[in-house]
């Protein structure tokens, strides 16, 4: 990145906005911020402690027009215009992760993305590394920003959860060792409902990847083995599976309730059981994160202790309490379709299903046939919900529109009776009655509280 213009523009003042402000004013960079929206006070006070120019509620496009290189927040779309004139004008434009990685040093990285799993694997990575004394940061999509990190408090590892977004303005970035959970359709809206577009989006992660490199990969999942009949990768692959038959020489696999990682001459087994997140889709994250931290050089011993001490996310099947015999399940992190029936997999209970908000395109078929296994009510909670009354009538005999967490919980109450599951699993956005999933999860929890 040395260029005699030294103009470095950020669009978008929020997390990794502020996160690249930051790493580019300390690597001599001439910063300047400019956020078409109303910056938060907590960044706004940063940007100012920092002394780094900053617009809001505008975009200077003059001076926008000006930099050498523009880092854009994995939120801004390409179709707005600031972003044609940005792309017109031949700007190199990066990501944050792309400016990270360039000032990263020598220290080492495990990036994971996925359609579905991404936060808690990247956590359970985490706590794997930290409990064995590693010297690592969790950032990305979690958290800090990995620029900030890197500006403030530069570390010798780094776990990084990545979305497609910021997978669209790589250059270099390149991982040691790249996880791909899934690919399920997603944020299509932002790939012009191209599924095909997404899934190349997400192989971004290996794009960079040499044979020193590593990439992890779900052997079970259609739209990734799909897209390797096309393209390859000079990554050294390694699969996890679910399938018993197939008993892999390297990587992990589920059999007769056993979890097997294999890696060099070694072979971990750890019963399922003994995991402290539970769920299918749990064994999916579970061998992801173990087989990455066997690569990073983690000893069995320990990482089937830190497997059992591991603490699972919030608003991620969290449990939210029994009333009268009814549990409440806390999935609110679930925005599509594809969390909603890992959640549903691994309930085994009759199941009252919280079901709604703002629809990303969602097909409903994927999850109809668990539904009419288990699901003996939903209660729809969103603005619009003729979606999910098309997509379920006659499927579920019991369907009630509610515009408030606290509202659809009495409602889900009021349908259940003792031994069964309300779940919130919304497969929606949040954004029609809420600030975001935590918000929703946390009124759901309150709601309960009030029962």
């Amino acid at each position: 990145m040395q260029n005699e213009n030294k103009q470095l523009v950020i669009l978008g003042a929020a997390e990794s906005g502020v996160g690249a402000a930051l790493l580019g004013k300390q690597q001599g960079w001439d910063v300047f911020v400019s956020d078409g929206g109303t910056i938060k006070e907590q960044y706004r006070q940063t940007l100012q402690d920092a002394g780094i120019e900053y617009e809001e509620g505008k975009h200077d496009v003059q001076r926008i027009l000006g930099a050498a290189c523009l880092v854009k927040s994995p939120g801004i779309s390409e179709k707005t215009e600031i972003m044609k004139k940005v792309r017109a004008a031949n700007i190199l434009v990066c990501s944050e992760i792309e400016l990270g990685y360039r000032y990263k040093g020598s220290s080492k990285i495990i990036a994971i993305t996925g359609s579905n799993g991404k936060s808690t694997t990247t956590k359970l990575t985490f706590h794997l590394l930290k409990e064995a004394g590693y010297d690592v940061a969790m950032v990305g999509n979690i958290g800090v920003s990995f620029a900030k990190q890197i500006a403030e408090q530069p570390h010798e590892w780094y776990v990084i959860e990545i979305s497609s977004f910021q997978l669209d303005d790589i250059h270099q970035f390149k991982p040691d060792i790249a996880v791909l959970l899934n690919i399920t359709p997603d944020h299509l809206d932002r790939y012009d409902y191209n599924f095909e577009k997404y899934v190349a989006s997400k192989f971004r992660i290996t794009e960079n990847q040499d044979s020193n490199d590593h990439l992890v990969l779900n052997k079970d999942d259609k739209a990734i083995q799909n897209y390797l009949h096309n393209h390859t990768t000079n990554a050294r692959t390694i699969y996890f599976t679910m399938d018993e038959h197939e008993e892999l020489t390297e990587g992990a696999f589920v059999k007769k309730e056993q979890l097997h990682i294999l890696y060099g001459d070694e072979q971990l087994d750890v019963s399922i059981h003994d995991l402290a997140i539970k769920g299918k889709h749990n064994q999916y994250n579970s061998m992801a994160a173990g087989i990455s931290a066997r690569v990073a050089g983690i000893r069995k011993i320990k990482i089937r202790e830190s497997f059992e001490t591991f603490e699972g996310l919030d608003h991620r099947l969290e449990f939210a309490g029994t009333v009268k015999g009814v549990d409440f399940i806390n999935d609110s992190k679930a925005t599509n379709v594809n969390s909603v029936w890992f959640a549903l997999e691994s309930m085994n209970k009759p199941v009252i299903l919280i079901l709604g908000g703002q629809d990303k395109g969602n097909d409903y078929t994927e999850i109809a046939a668990l539904v009419e296994e288990k699901v003996k009510a939903i209660v729809c909670l969103g603005v619009d919900n003729t979606p999910i009354h098309k997509a379920f009538e006659g499927l579920v005999p019991v369907m009630i529109d509610t515009m408030s967490a606290k509202e659809a919980v009495t409602t889900a109450f009021e349908c259940s009776e003792r031994g069964d599951v309300v779940l919130l699993s919304p497969g929606c956005a949040s954004f029609d009655l809420f600030k975001n999933y935590e918000d929703r999860g946390n009124q759901f929890k309150e709601a309960v509280k009030e029962l």
